[in-house]
């Protein structure tokens, strides 16, 4: 018994939203989708190869992926039934294909700022809401969604040399290409940008206490709850998109916790190395006796930002497992 237990504790915990795997990942090992090889072809791929051969290299594997990952695929109809509606065979088959073609285009276009000096533009939109908050002394919980190109708004502050930001990703499947992702980014960190994995460690919340106390940027993603989210009550139950779901009570938990605000920020790729940061109003978390109804409220909130964006630009919602299953017919 002790000893299952401890190898069950050091078993990687997948995300409750991440991709849905299972014996193709076995048989294929790095070359399934969500496999480091496929990492570092992508990298190599933006790095190594002119820039104009990028478009007819994403049609070819767009095409590949959209009849070859059948999970991910039904992930991304079911999805968008409840952001855009129900719709016949032939939309819903136009739906995955856009969505995946705008996955495939973000993520290149990741690996195009973290590889070369090839120029992009951004634009701002209702500027006035991040002036709110970096108008005050302390830190802010930067909150966004796995939306467009979500990793770009986390930049803007470490581009103008304002503050310090510490970017929480979700680990990922494999931890060697967790690993890669640390290395690819560890060229553009530098002294105002660090990159941190979210782990079991109780130790980790202090860092981004502290790191908010000193008037720093804590950015992490509020649209689906880390692995093992809902133990230990990491969790709160919203709605979104008229349908309840399960959020990280993180985020808010933090800011809650600092007495600093949250701020909803989205990156929406707009064109060819052109995006627009987004930044919402940003998010007292209430600080009554009653702890778990103002992590709710606030998450509420954010669930309200992070609906508008993706109906905004629903084909760059890129959550690719069903959040809301539907029930297996019953045999009669």
């Amino acid at each position: 018994m002790a000893y299952n237990a401890v190898r069950m504790s050091t078993l990687p915990r997948v995300s409750p939203h991440a991709p849905k795997v299972g014996r193709a990942r076995r048989l294929l090992g790095d070359y399934h989708v969500t496999g480091l090889f496929w990492y570092r072809f992508h990298k190599w791929a933006v790095s190594t190869l002119p820039a104009w051969t990028l478009g007819p290299i994403i049609l070819i594997f767009t095409t590949f992926f959209f009849f070859t990952i059948l999970n991910i695929r039904r992930a991304i109809a079911s999805n968008l039934n409840a952001v855009m509606g129900p719709c016949g065979f032939l939309e819903r088959q136009r739906r995955i294909y856009a969505t995946m073609w705008s996955f495939a285009w973000c993520l290149t276009e990741r690996y195009e700022r973290l590889t070369t000096d090839r120029p992009f533009h951004q634009s701002i939109e209702s500027l006035e809401h991040w002036e709110a908050v970096t108008s005050q002394a302390s830190g802010f919980v930067m909150v966004t969604a796995h939306l467009g190109m979500y990793e770009v708004g986390s930049m803007i502050p470490t581009a103008h040399g304002l503050r310090h930001v510490n970017l929480v990703r979700e680990p990922e499947l494999d931890p060697r290409a967790q690993e890669f992702i640390r290395e690819c980014v560890r060229t553009v960190q530098g002294s105002r940008y660090t990159m941190h994995f979210q782990s079991d460690d109780p130790l980790q919340g202090m860092v981004f206490l502290d790191a908010l106390r000193r008037g720093e940027i804590v950015a992490m993603q509020g649209d689906r709850p880390r692995a093992g989210g809902r133990a230990g009550g990491r969790t709160v139950e919203v709605t979104l998109f008229g349908r309840p779901i399960a959020l990280p009570s993180g985020p808010a938990s933090l800011a809650r916790t600092a007495g600093v605000p949250m701020l909803p920020v989205f990156s929406i790729r707009e064109g060819r190395r052109r995006c627009r940061i987004v930044f919402c109003p940003p998010i007292e978390v209430p600080r009554t006796a009653n702890r778990e109804a103002d992590l709710t409220w606030a998450m509420n909130r954010v669930a309200v930002a992070v609906e508008g964006a993706v109906r905004r630009t629903p084909h760059q919602w890129f959550v690719f497992r069903e959040l809301w299953p539907e029930p297996a017919p019953v045999n009669r």
